[in-house]
């Protein structure tokens, strides 16, 4: 694999799926750098990296903050000589951000118990807009230029199969991912010219820590909503973090995929697929 000591920044690496990303890439001899607002959420991560013989380091990082982005660069560029990939995983939904009901139902307008669309603070959708489109805007704008022009660089955002099919009370994470996507073609194009790929992945149900209360009750047992969810997941089960490293490991390694630039993979078990009927 050409992944051997190409160095890897991870963006979000303090959450389940991107720590997952850092510890299968430096199995593959990647160095990896894990960024997240917390650095103490990717110790666990970077123990086990340098435990098994990889190396990897933390770092605390707002990422919707472009001089602490810049800061982080530096240091990364400090102890690792320079970065080959970076992986845009940070985001995440908020509740703040959702409708209470999935459809309008007559009279909702006027009930002040509900978040509704015609009551949804719009500082609540800038909040969750900025944290997954600006929180992947901004890193790929201060990391690229480290790329510019040098072989085998790549940058993949995470998106999301909402991008594709937008779900019920969720308007503002879907949104901003649907923009992650456009974004991911835009700058596709803008850099190829300097050799850098620019791909995202758009992952479907996978059970984490942030969407825990909306899949599963306190006792465990699946949420109405999960059963709508699998009903309408060919597939029949939600995806677990392993799914994701096929398609990781293609679209980073630029022997594998070095004419691939501008898409965005669904890996949701056939859901964006699927009708309904």
């Amino acid at each position: 694999m050409s992944l051997k000591d190409q160095v890897v920044i991870l963006t979000g690496a303090g959450g389940v799926l991107c720590g997952g990303f850092a510890k299968h890439l430096a199995s593959l001899g990647a160095k990896v750098a894990l960024l997240d607002l917390k650095k103490e959420n990717c110790d666990t991560f970077v123990n086990e990296i340098t435990k098994a013989g990889g190396e990897a380091k933390a770092y605390g990082c707002d990422i919707l903050d472009v001089a602490a982005v810049k800061d982080v660069e530096q240091q990364i560029v400090k102890d690792f000589g320079g970065y080959h990939i970076l992986i845009n995983g940070a985001g995440g939904n908020h509740p703040k951000g959702n409708t209470t009901k999935e459809t309008y139902e007559k009279g909702d307008e006027n009930d002040s118990e509900l978040i509704t669309f015609f009551n949804i603070d719009p500082n609540n959708i800038d909040f969750v807009f900025r944290l997954n489109f600006t929180g992947t805007f901004i890193p790929c704008q201060v990391f690229s230029r480290g790329m510019l022009n040098k072989k085998g660089c790549s940058i993949l955002n995470i998106s999301s199969m909402n991008a594709l099919r937008p779900l019920t009370k969720i308007p503002a994470y879907s949104a901003a991912k649907a923009a992650v996507s456009n974004f991911t073609q835009w700058l596709a194009v803008h850099l190829a010219p300097a050799g850098i790929r620019v791909n995202a992945m758009a992952p479907g149900f996978f059970e984490t820590a942030q969407n825990a209360k909306l899949l599963r009750t306190d006792s465990g047992e699946l949420t109405p909503r999960s059963h709508k969810i699998l009903s309408h997941t060919p597939q029949g089960r939600f995806g677990v973090t392993e799914d994701l490293y096929g398609t990781l490991v293609w679209l980073c390694d630029s022997e594998l995929s070095d004419f691939v630039t501008g898409i965005t993979v669904p890996i949701d078990g056939g859901f964006s697929a699927y009708s309904g009927v």
